[in-house]
């Protein structure tokens, strides 16, 4: 959520963002400016009263007996006054936060303006990429063969986009999971099992919703399944106060994510890659404000995702988001593709955003200063490890002429020294 003095004072700013993000028609920052002067001046109203009544108060209790019938009298005017205003106020209130839940983040500077994907700037190619003797298959194809992917039942059992793993087919995924895992415990996060059911005021407060809602599948008691890890880590500390002294904190989570897909009718129906179940790796960080600290643990986070692919000798390039390719939330955003080969085709697997302080001022998550002063948090997210998709990605890229599937070194010790999966 943007400051509403920030919003005062940078309306065209607003503006723009709102139309670059591609969310014209969602909120108008006119109108949200108009129901903030009725409420300030409502407000104005309010405490005036409700001083004029704490010193009326104070008066009568002071009174002799003849002064005090008067007061009370004026004192009765005043509250006849608040009833009706104060649930007016609270209204008022309640409307002008609705509406700020749907003002985007503003773009970082350097954040290249676009309407969607085709604008997004290759920032740079990593990793050599491999080289076939033969026409590649695609991860269906080798998983089917080798056993260790069923789409057919998975769709039987699960519906559209269902799938088993089995046989060396769990293994190797839960071989990658687990090694990013103690890839980022080396990095000194605290590793962490996350709330998979989560209350909709932290989806709301990570900027998931309402823009995204419609991609979450909601459930009885009024949960919904999270699409990632970094709805529950982003939250632990909401409406908590920490000590500067406390900062970074570096939290990686596993859950399973829950994605309804939609938007993707038609995308990717082959395959693993995209599903409404996978299983992933998320890094979140807390850090005290600043864009240039946020900025300097952005490369981090991108670059711990880097070494975790390099360590897989998985080639991938990294792609700047435009304004109309991120989400509503996020100030910056990298996108980590990585190299399938059957596709001859980068493929988009981590996503790497900074926030500053727009998902704790939701969250209400602050910090104290050595000085004293309260200050919002700001965060930021990357995700380390998201499989099946990775999976295919090891699947295609290390295949042998036969269908076999070399074992990547580092998962070697994770797949009790398997080297080759025939």
């Amino acid at each position: 959520m943007l400051d509403i003095n920030f919003i005062r004072e940078n309306q065209d700013k607003v503006k723009e963002a709102i139309k670059h993000k591609q969310l014209e028609g969602t909120v108008d920052v006119d109108e949200v400016l108009a129901l903030d002067k009725d409420y300030i001046t409502l407000l104005q109203e309010v405490e005036e009263l409700r001083a004029s009544r704490n010193k009326l108060t104070d008066a009568i209790a002071h009174a002799a007996t003849t002064q005090r019938l008067a007061l009370i009298e004026e004192a009765s005017v005043i509250k006849k006054e608040l009833t009706e205003l104060e649930p007016k106020l609270t209204a008022l209130k309640e409307e002008l936060d609705a509406k700020l839940l749907w003002i985007p983040n503003i773009p970082a500077e350097d954040v290249p303006v676009g309407e969607g994907e085709d604008q997004n700037v290759v920032l740079r190619q990593e990793g050599e990429l491999p080289s076939f003797e033969f026409t590649p298959k695609d991860h269906m194809e080798l998983g089917e063969a080798l056993a260790m992917i069923d789409t057919q039942r998975g769709a039987k059992i699960g519906g559209f986009r269902g799938y088993f793993l089995a046989n060396t087919g769990t293994q190797l995924h839960r071989a990658i999971l687990q090694y990013a895992l103690d890839f980022l415990r080396q990095k000194d996060f605290t590793i962490m099992e996350v709330p998979w059911l989560v209350k909709p005021e932290h989806f709301i407060g990570t900027g998931y919703f309402p823009w995204g809602e419609e991609d979450h599948y909601s459930v009885q008691d009024g949960l919904a399944l999270i699409g990632t890890a970094e709805v529950s880590l982003t939250s632990y500390y909401a409406d908590e106060v920490l000590a500067e002294n406390d900062l970074p904190v570096c939290l990686a989570g596993i859950s399973p994510c829950y994605r309804r897909e939609v938007g993707s009718y038609g995308k990717d129906t082959k395959g693993v890659f995209r599903v409404h179940q996978f299983t992933k790796v998320e890094q979140v960080v807390l850090l005290p404000e600043g864009e240039e600290l946020s900025r300097q643990w952005h490369e981090k986070l991108l670059s711990n995702a880097e070494e975790f692919l390099k360590s897989l000798d998985l080639p991938y390039q990294i792609k700047l988001m435009c304004t109309g390719d991120m989400g509503a939330s996020q100030r910056k955003k990298y996108d980590i593709e990585t190299w399938f080969p059957a596709q001859r085709t980068y493929r988009e697997t981590h996503s790497d955003s900074y926030f500053l302080d727009f998902q704790a001022r939701r969250l209400n998550m602050k910090y104290k200063t050595k000085k004293g002063e309260v200050k919002y948090i700001n965060t930021l997210n990357n995700t380390l490890a998201a499989s099946p998709r990775l999976l295919a990605a090891v699947m295609e890229n290390y295949q042998e002429e036969d269908g076999s599937i070399r074992v990547p070194n580092v998962l070697q010790s994770y797949m009790n020294g398997l080297e080759i999966i025939r």
